[in-house]
């Protein structure tokens, strides 16, 4: 049951931050963002990775994981990096912004697979998605969309990766197939996880809080 509560869970808690601090870019939430990017980089190589490569001949591995890496280049391309922490405020704009919400919840599905096969997986998504939901909902504050746009998007975005999980659990296509999901979706978590790490800090140098919150990412991943 955790597996489709804690990503819900995820979201809430980004809610109330968001609520709580309405700034977009705040010290805590970048470190934040370079913990949740160490970790489920961390969570990907030590439990996803190993094992799609038991199940699938490694260079088709290889090759789906780099169709993940462009998938996810692609996703970006329409939500402008949300899923790394960058979301752009145009606060005149009034227009429902469909690419990204589309965009996020693609990502946000996608993720939602290997949690089926690796439960600690779930706790990276948890992870994962706190900081950006708090960021996307401090994005939809200081817009001037509807409060029932933002409502809209972010119902949808929380129930995406729990549907993920779902069919990843009850449809005998994604049972099948379950490892060649698995490894595009590695492509994704690589790219975001590595994005977030060289991004979160200002001209690519690390202060120590953040090579701290690195530090305790990788490691909490190892014992977990």
């Amino acid at each position: 049951m955790n597996t489709y509560l804690l990503p819900i869970l995820a979201v809430v808690i980004g809610v109330i931050l968001a609520l709580i601090n309405k700034k977009q870019n705040t010290i805590n939430t970048k470190l934040l963002l370079s913990f949740s990017g160490a970790f489920l980089l961390a969570l990907t190589l030590f439990d996803l990775l190993p094992e799609v490569y038991e199940h699938l001949e490694a260079k088709v591995t290889g090759l789906y994981i780099m169709s993940g890496i462009l998938l996810q280049i692609i996703l970006e391309f329409f939500s402008k990096g949300a899923e790394h922490g960058h979301v752009h405020i145009h606060k005149n704009e009034t227009v429902f912004p469909w690419l990204l919400f589309i965009s996020l919840c693609i990502h946000s599905f996608l993720e939602g697979f290997p949690i089926h096969e690796h439960n600690d997986m779930v706790y990276g998504v948890l992870i994962h998605k706190i900081p950006i939901a708090a960021l996307i909902t401090a994005f939809l504050l200081q817009s001037n969309y509807s409060k029932l746009h933002i409502i809209f998007f972010l119902l949808v975005f929380t129930v995406m990766t729990p549907l993920g999980t779902l069919i990843s659990n009850t449809s005998e296509l994604a049972i099948d197939h379950i490892y060649t999901i698995n490894a595009i979706v590695i492509g994704i978590f690589f790219h975001i996880s590595t994005t977030i790490l060289f991004e979160s800090s200002e001209g690519h140098k690390f202060n120590l809080s953040k090579l701290i919150a690195i530090i305790l990412g990788v490691g909490i991943a190892y014992f977990i």
